[in-house]
């Protein structure tokens, strides 16, 4: 009988990443979920989105920027600087949809992206999707067509549907961007040069609208605060280390289960109905996810 194996280092280390990765995960996924109940918050106490985004990206670059700057070349924060372009632009279209339609269509339209993870994987990076990764393209334009056919009182309108649509394909992009451009880069670093051109882009768009200003009661202050600290200093960098450990796909994957959680948080804070359509049309989106991240191997 021979005598056990030594485990390679890399396979000793691998088993705790990977775990430590779910976790980010489902942190990430818990905390990006409160996002549109902030926004809808947000209108409540009089605070208009682009102005609320901008204080929350400000907030967060000037908190974070003067302890993660220092080493870093100016590659690098190119690298980050474009990333966070995406996620602004991606952002932009999310709260496009969130002034249209309800919080949990918007969240569930938004996880079009594993789907839009694999299309471009496909077309950009030579990765060829089997079966299963085609048949969740097919499952997440099913769950679409449930979403959009059926829609309640408050999800009639075309142009939220289209913006919450285009929002998922660029917050695929941003995935796929994240996992080539971030190796080795710390998370809260990447988090502050993302903050800052966030801040820098609602800022312009606030003022270009003539509804920039400081906020002025303590409501609005509550809920910019909770964008910042949950929806971003604690969601933003928990996504980034997933990916790290995970891959695009698979971060992407467990990242799933945010339009879950936004669903059940707006049906117990905001009141919106769990609608059969909706729930029906988030499952099919859902499985098309999982069966989407069917392949080996990250990314």
């Amino acid at each position: 009988m021979s005598a056990p194996r030594a485990v390679p280092p890399a396979q000793a280390v691998a088993a705790p990443s990977a775990r430590s990765g779910v976790l980010l995960s489902l942190l990430s996924a818990l905390s990006f979920s409160t996002l549109g109940i902030w926004g809808k918050l947000a209108s409540e106490v009089g605070l208009n989105s682009f102005t609320a985004l901008a204080w929350r990206f400000v907030g967060v670059a000037v908190l974070l920027l003067p302890f993660t700057s220092r080493g870093l070349t100016w590659q690098a924060r190119g690298k980050m600087a474009g990333v966070g372009v995406v996620y602004a632009l991606a952002t932009t279209l999310y709260f496009g949809a969130l002034d249209r339609i309800s919080a949990g269509t918007t969240s569930l339209l938004l996880y079009l992206a594993p789907a839009f993870v694999v299309l471009l994987g496909w077309m950009l990076l030579g990765r060829k999707p089997g079966g299963r990764q085609l048949g969740a393209v097919a499952l997440a334009g099913a769950g679409l067509a449930f979403v959009i056919g059926i829609p309640g009182a408050g999800d009639q309108n075309a142009l939220g549907l289209g913006l919450a649509a285009g929002a998922g394909f660029l917050y695929a992009v941003y995935l796929l961007a994240s996992e080539r451009w971030l190796l080795g880069v710390s998370p809260l670093a990447a988090t502050a040069h993302m903050a800052l051109v966030s801040g820098v882009w609602f800022t312009v768009l606030a003022g270009a609208g003539g509804q920039l200003g400081v906020p002025n009661t303590w409501p609005q202050w509550g809920v910019i605060g909770g964008m910042a600290l949950v929806s971003t200093i604690v969601a933003v960098p928990a996504l980034y280390g997933a990916i790290a450990r995970l891959g695009a796909a698979r971060a992407s994957l467990l990242g799933t289960l945010e339009p879950l959680f936004t669903v059940l948080l707006a049906f117990l804070i905001l009141g919106e109905p769990l609608r059969p359509a909706v729930l029906l049309g988030g499952l099919l989106i859902l499985g098309g996810a999982v069966l989407a991240q069917g392949r080996r191997g990250k990314g």
